[in-house]
């Protein structure tokens, strides 16, 4: 390459931004234990009848294609009955107690977090259900992306100037912005945002009180890759 020709810069920029979750993911199993298989799996039922009636009174309805976004939506799913056991003392074994078990899988979504707090004391007052899970989510067209996807360009742009000025040089023009993996074939990179999940105490049986529901800050990452062309440069000037 003859001095001052010019010469493509490639660099990969990132940004994260910090943003307030859209929803939060409460997932639970409700469960009733009886002396059969009918009676539990109904035992069972009945008490998803009961808590979900509740969630109406919240306002909630169920999940569908036309209440994704909903203040307040729940998803019952995998219902099932398995034998119980117990610890036998003598053997030291989980034996069989003669007892059957219903479950029901609950996933609750809240959108409205003004209703959390009244939603824990509802959920709190099912001994049947027993929450396993706290997630909370940020929407894939949330604003927050297209301030942190433009922050990464931005980066990149500041990286590649750095390059050019240490080859005392300068960026003349912009050849290609591309997700990342997409220029040359090197590795794949993608975009994410933070999810955090926060394990709570059950609900239900003896574990008792109000679970705590506070929205957790989530953080947005974006990586994009950028190749960009660099004039006036000389390795043969001095620095």
């Amino acid at each position: 390459m003859s001095e001052g020709e010019g010469v493509l810069v490639s660099v990969r920029g990132e940004a994260r931004r910090t943003v307030p979750p859209d929803s939060a993911v409460i997932a639970g199993t409700i469960a009733a234990t009886r002396r059969s298989r009918a009676e539990a799996a109904r035992a069972a039922a009945a008490a998803l009848d009961n808590l979900t009636a509740d969630l109406a009174a919240l306002g909630g309805v169920a999940l569908g294609a036309e209440t994704l976004r909903r203040p307040l939506t729940w998803s019952a799913h995998s219902a099932a009955t398995r034998q119980e056991h117990a610890h036998d003392k003598r053997t030291g074994q989980y034996e069989p107690t003669g007892q059957v078990t219903g479950t029901v899988d609950l996933h609750i979504e809240v959108r409205d977090f003004g209703l959390l707090a009244r939603l824990g004391s509802q959920l709190s007052a099912h001994e049947a259900f027993r929450m396993h899970e706290v997630s909370w989510h940020v929407d894939w067209d949330n604003p927050g992306w297209h301030d942190v996807r433009a922050a990464a360009i931005q980066a990149a742009i500041s990286k590649g100037r750095d390059y050019a000025t240490a080859l005392g040089g300068q960026l003349i023009s912009i050849e290609q912005i591309a997700d990342p993996g997409l220029i040359g074939g090197g590795e794949q990179w993608v975009s994410s945002s933070g999810r955090s999940a926060r394990l709570s105490a059950g609900l239900g049986g003896d574990a008792g009180g109000t679970p705590s529901l506070d929205p957790v800050p989530q953080e947005l990452t974006a990586l994009i890759e950028a190749r960009f062309h660099a004039g006036e440069i000389s390795l043969t000037r001095q620095a």
